[in-house]
């Protein structure tokens, strides 16, 4: 009597490792932070100076004041009153508008749009199948019915 040998951790783990979803989160993962430091040079590089020219180049300075006297120390430290730091939430919001845009319309769109050519191609291959099957089907009957034609009524065949 033979013992079944049981896969090891180590090839248990690695075959986790090699299945497609891990592998295709993990590229995804690395282009991801490689493509926040493209969105985040442009919001510094193009973004903040368009708002430098309204006004201040770091969005992170506008703020307004909940409860006067507003004091905020160097460090960031609040030393008096109620800051709203309004201009963090709309340079966060800007990165994600920005990604979320060129994601889409880098990503997402030409990707559908390669989808749905390839489900084109194939119905189209799939009704020129049909007609085909469709086609020799009536050949066939055409056939038979020549046949039966020849054979003139009461000649052997017909039940």
């Amino acid at each position: 009597m033979s013992a079944k040998k049981e896969p090891s951790v180590w090839q248990g783990f690695k075959a986790f490792l090699m299945r497609g979803n891990v592998v295709d989160l993990a590229v995804a993962v690395v282009i991801g932070a490689a493509f926040t430091n493209i969105v985040n040079s442009v919001v510094k590089g193009v973004i903040n100076p368009l708002v430098g020219a309204i006004g201040t180049q770091n969005l992170d300075h506008y703020s307004s004041c909940l409860k006067d006297p507003c004091k905020v120390a160097a460090d960031g430290t609040v030393q008096s009153g109620v800051p709203i730091l309004w201009g963090s939430v709309l340079g966060a919001t800007l990165t994600f508008v920005i990604t979320a845009a060129v994601v889409y319309f880098l990503m997402v769109l030409p990707m559908s749009k390669y989808l749905a050519r390839q489900a084109d191609r194939k119905a189209a291959r799939e009704g020129t199948k049909e007609v085909v099957e469709v086609s020799e089907l009536e050949v066939l009957k055409e056939i038979r019915d020549a046949l039966v034609a020849q054979r003139g009524p009461g000649q052997g065949g017909e039940r």
